[in-house]
């Protein structure tokens, strides 16, 4: 089963206010083990980047201007990603920004049955608990210490071991053998050796070991088998 795990920075909140796409992480996983493929790109957005954007993520406009605009890299994502399943934090808002810069470049938006939510995921493992990317990492005992800014290849790798341990571990692989599977082997080492069979062993007690027993119950002063 192919995943891609991806996460976004943006210059703000909203692509409907004209806020846009600035970089995007993505990775491939198979059967919830990543591949080392990846891929990661920024984008001049073609508009100032507004100071508190960039406090989170640290892209300045002297960075992202000589970055190429989406259009430039859309065929190439969209090659990595495929049809494969989309699985992102709070997904709507990466999904959002996504789908603004694809009807921008007069592309169809994302089939939403391709989302997958993490935050969704672990409102349910985890009812009641924080739900940031940062709170998850700490109850899994992930580490985040290299992580001083927001970063979507970085928040990609860690979402994607947050997203492994939301599905319950590393156990997609981990299935019996059927029976028709299993070789039989015909090695002479492993072989049953023929053995004669031996007589039963004799359990009865005999004439001499009765009369003992019986004598020694007459020494028992009430029995509770007598009452």
């Amino acid at each position: 089963m192919r995943e891609i795990i991806f996460d976004t920075e943006t210059t703000g909140l909203d692509p409907k206010t004209g806020d846009r796409l600035v970089e995007i992480g993505c990775i491939e996983m198979f059967n919830r083990v990543t591949t080392g493929r990846t891929f990661h790109a920024y984008f001049n957005p073609g508009r100032t980047m507004p100071a508190e954007a960039e406090a989170v993520h640290g892209l300045s406009d002297v960075f992202l201007s000589d970055k190429p605009p989406f259009r430039d890299r859309l065929e190439e994502l969209l090659a990595f990603l495929e049809d494969s399943p989309l699985v992102a934090h709070n997904a709507s808002f990466d999904f959002g920004f996504l789908d603004a810069e694809l009807a921008l470049c007069g592309h169809p938006p994302v089939c939403r049955t391709r989302m997958i939510d993490t935050v969704a995921l672990a409102r349910v493992r985890h009812p009641g608990a924080k739900l940031s990317l940062d709170a998850l990492c700490t109850r899994y005992g992930i580490d985040r210490s290299h992580r001083t800014l927001h970063g979507a290849l970085l928040d990609a790798e860690l979402l994607a071991q947050v997203y492994v341990e939301l599905r319950g571990g590393r156990q997609i692989g981990l299935e019996l053998v059927s029976e028709s599977t299993i070789a039989v082997s015909t090695s002479p080492a492993l072989q049953i050796r023929e053995r004669p069979v031996r007589p039963a062993r004799p359990h009865n007690a005999s004439a001499a070991e009765l009369a003992a027993h019986a004598a020694f119950l007459t020494t028992v002063d009430t029995p509770l088998w007598s009452n």
